[in-house]
This record gives C-alpha cells, structure tokens and sequence, in this order.
C-alpha cells in the first residue's frame, strides 16, 4: 500500500534523501515549505513521492526497487494525485529523481503514459567564485528593493501590481510571514510596478534555491541579472548559500546564473506526461 504521511512525520523521510538531491525535497520534509508526501510506510518509509507545495513537481525518493511501493504508483496517481491535481488547475504529473536510479524505473513504470522527459541543471555559488564585477548597470528609471513585509502589505498602494509578487510568494510558502522568517528576496521597480523579482523558493540547511521571473514587456534589460546580484550578495552576508535550479535547455537562465560565476554541481533528469492521455 502508499500512505499520505501526516505532516509532524514528514522527519521520517529525511534519511531517505540523496544528499546531492534537490533542495526542494529537504525543505518540504524539514516543513519549510508546504508539499505532501506519499510513502511505502507511516512507521519506517524506504520509499517515497513529494509532492512539492508549489505544483512544480514529484521527487521520487528512497528506494527504487521497492517493489510494494512501485506497483502501486500508478494507482496513486490516477486515485488521489489526478483528481487533487485537477481540482486546482494542474493538468500533468512532473516527476523528478532524487536519484539516477529512479530513472529506469519511472520511465518503465509510466511507458503507457505518453512519457516524455528533459534534463535540470543545478548550480550553487560559492562566495570565492562570485562575479560581483559583472554586476550590470541598471537602466534609468528602475529601482530596485528587498523584498519586505511593508512592501508585501503595500498600505499606501505605491505598487500598482502588488498582486504579483504576492501571488509569488504564496506559489511557494504557506503564509507570507514564512518567507520573511526564513527567504530573501528582491524586486525591480518600474514606475508604480514590481517588474522583476528574484527570491529564495524553498530554503533548507541554509541553502536557497532561487525563483526568478521578469514581466515579458521588461525583458531583456539585465533586470533579472542585477536582481540576482542583491540576492547572492545578502546570501553571503548571512553565510547562506545560494541554489539554481533550471532546465538545460532555458539559455537566458543557464546565462544569468553562469555570469555570476555558479558552478554546476549536478544534473537531474525529469519526466512529464499529462492527465488527460493516462
């Protein structure tokens, strides 16, 4: 059988990660940020599926030739994931390995799925091999801000599109006020908007894995760049670890982190199929 776990037994499943894993698993286990969590055992897991809080995927954990727990991934996912998934607008399943050795296994168990895959690059930044003298300038009329609770609750409605970094924020943490305890953030400005935001995603043993998004209509300014730069920079001023994590194939991103000298310190693969072809 799979069992959801409850989440003051979340701890159980720490000795299952790879510690050159992604930092989103340990940051949902350690109830940093909200996800869920299926396994073979609420007792002793050896196996296990987190569902990450912000719908950004499944990390298929512990284990991978626990046969008990695999056979019934399938049915998991067409009884509890699929109707879950749909009641708040996600339309596939995203699994990721913690592990090379789930590849096989997911790419066998989900042949019968339409099952297409691609590769995520993870970097980290080290302090002795930040770029700090590739900071670019930034555009006239752009400003940029740490990411705090009096911009957040924005009572003299100085940001016209508030609602976008709000809607940010809570795509990863269950409350603001979590993020403000545990992430970092920055925002550009452009006149009465928020146009560029760069923050911590999930956090975990001091390492921040980094969301960033810049509005269509302000790309291509270095905006994200320059936003990044803030962000590091208070990292190592707290002796916190910045954390990239891409798709291989996304050029502007693999360029941002690799200008401020992150090195890549391992590759994953991911999986994909959709609800509707199961």
């Amino acid at each position: 059988m799979i069992f959801e776990l409850k989440k003051s037994d979340f701890h159980k499943c720490m000795k299952m990660l790879n510690e050159q894993g992604q930092v989103e698993a340990k940051a949902v286990i350690a109830l940093a940020n909200p996800g869920r969590i299926f396994v073979d055992s609420p007792e002793n897991p050896q196996s296990g599926l987190v569902w990450l809080g912000n719908n950004d995927g499944f990390i298929f954990i512990g284990k991978e030739d626990n046969e008990p727990f695999n056979s019934k991934l399938n049915d998991l996912i067409d009884h509890v994931i699929v109707p879950d998934a749909k009641k708040i607008g996600l339309g596939c399943f995203e699994g990721l390995s913690n592990h090379h050795k789930w590849d096989q296994v997911i790419e066998d168990l989900f042949a019968h799925r339409e099952l297409r895959s691609w590769r995520q690059r993870v970097y980290r930044l080290r302090e002795e091999q930040y770029k700090q003298d590739s900071t670019p300038e930034i555009e006239p009329g752009y400003t940029i801000v740490k990411m705090n609770k009096a911009l957040y609750e924005n009572h003299n409605n100085s940001i016209s599109n508030i609602e976008f970094l709000r809607s940010k924020i809570l795509e990863f943490w269950s409350t603001p006020d979590s993020f403000f305890d545990r992430g970092i953030g920055y925002g550009v400005i452009h006149g009465k908007q928020i146009v560029s935001v760069c923050f911590s995603g999930f956090v975990a043993e001091g390492v921040h894995c980094i969301d960033i998004e810049t509005l269509e209509a302000h790309r291509g300014k270095k905006l994200a760049r320059m936003a990044a730069h803030r962000f590091v920079q208070d990292c190592f001023a707290n002796h916190q670890t910045p954390y990239w994590d891409c798709m291989e194939d996304n050029k502007p991103s693999v360029a941002v982190v690799e200008s401020l000298g992150f090195s890549n310190t391992f590759n994953y693969k991911g999986y994909y199929f959709s609800f509707d072809k199961n």
